[in-house]
């Protein structure tokens, strides 16, 4: 039996792309299966839901959804490990993954199919995927569809000519928090990626890869920028810091975005679920933020707090989130 795992996925999709760095830091031996019109036969065969990342183990296990795939490989394959050995840190390393993923996406996904540059040339890379065997004319057919279908969704992200201002002000502000933070570092917890790196580092790379987004990426963040790359084959450096060390620059993020925005919009997306709403309306940065509620998102809430449940009682930690602003949202 061949001991290779096998990576469903797509260089366009941030949770893709974070699995493949995982398993190229890990060394884990892996086969990347571009999702395309010739394996969609194999990979229905295999898919509970039709999404990527999907994985198959060498015995034929199958695992979809990034962080669950992450956990459970990094419990099999514990070094070089992801996780810090302070709880408290490997607490808020999956605080900003979990942002990362969701609030992240939301910045990658505006720019992307909101501005047309952005959105013809996604729109190409995909359709060359999906009909690159059918010609020109093939192409440029797929291509339509898919600008049209993806600019109709821009509203499950939340993105609207209402939002766009704060989605777009976040953006900023978090290049130049994280340019300031990394300017000193390999990683965001020090030498050697950590959960979250992977968790932010998949949208930042899309966003990289985009012609508006990464042209301000260029401009402005080359520690970034830097960083963008390097995570493309992570290596460890170093150790981890403490968070001592990491808090001077790290805080600002924890208390702007993830307590200013990711987690209250969180909480009011997963009450409108839990009421059964089909809208809600949440102050998010002085602005009112309004969108469909997202189920998904309600349990990965949930799962965010399970894992606080767990992690409480390590020294310093409520004391972390408390200076933030983050700890009312984590205890429900």
């Amino acid at each position: 039996m061949s001991d290779t795992i096998r990576l469903f996925g797509s260089e366009l999709s941030p949770y893709s792309v974070k699995v493949r760095s995982y398993f190229r830091y890990k060394g884990l031996s892996h086969d990347w299966l571009p999702r395309t019109p010739d394996n969609q036969a194999e990979f229905q065969k295999y898919a509970k839901l039709p999404l990527i990342p999907l994985v198959v183990t060498p015995d034929g296990q199958v695992v979809q959804d990034s962080t669950p795939i992450i956990e459970r490989f990094e419990a099999d394959h514990r070094e070089p490990s992801i996780v810090p050995d302070d709880p408290a840190l490997a607490f808020l390393s999956a605080l900003l993954e979990e942002y990362g993923d969701e609030w992240g996406n939301k910045w990658m996904f505006h720019y992307r199919w909101n501005y047309k540059a952005d959105r013809w040339a996604t729109a190409e890379r995909i359709a060359l995927q999906m009909a690159g065997a059918q010609g020109p004319l093939g192409v440029a057919q797929a291509r339509a569809m898919v600008a049209d279908r993806m600019t109709g969704r821009l509203g499950f992200v939340g993105s609207s000519e209402k939002t766009r201002p704060l989605i777009e002000t976040s953006f900023k502000r978090v290049l130049g928090l994280l340019d300031r933070h990394l300017a000193s570092r390999s990683y965001l917890l020090g030498g050697r990626p950590a959960l979250a790196d992977f968790g932010l580092w998949g949208q930042l790379y899309e966003a990289a890869t985009d012609p508006t987004p990464g042209g301000k990426m260029r401009a402005s963040a080359p520690h970034v920028m830097a960083w963008v790359q390097r995570m493309m084959e992570p290596k460890t450096e170093g150790p981890f810091e403490a968070w001592q060390a990491l808090g001077v620059t790290l805080m600002p993020l924890l208390t702007d975005e993830v307590a200013g925005l990711f987690l209250p919009w969180s909480v009011a997306n997963a009450e409108a679920i839990a009421g059964g709403s089909k809208s809600f309306e949440v102050p998010l940065g002085g602005k009112a933020w309004s969108q469909e509620p997202q189920k998904y998102h309600a349990r990965s809430l949930a799962e965010l707090r399970r894992k606080y449940e767990a992690a409480k009682s390590a020294p310093g930690l409520d004391a972390i989130l408390a200076q933030a602003g983050c700890l009312p949202f984590l205890k429900g």
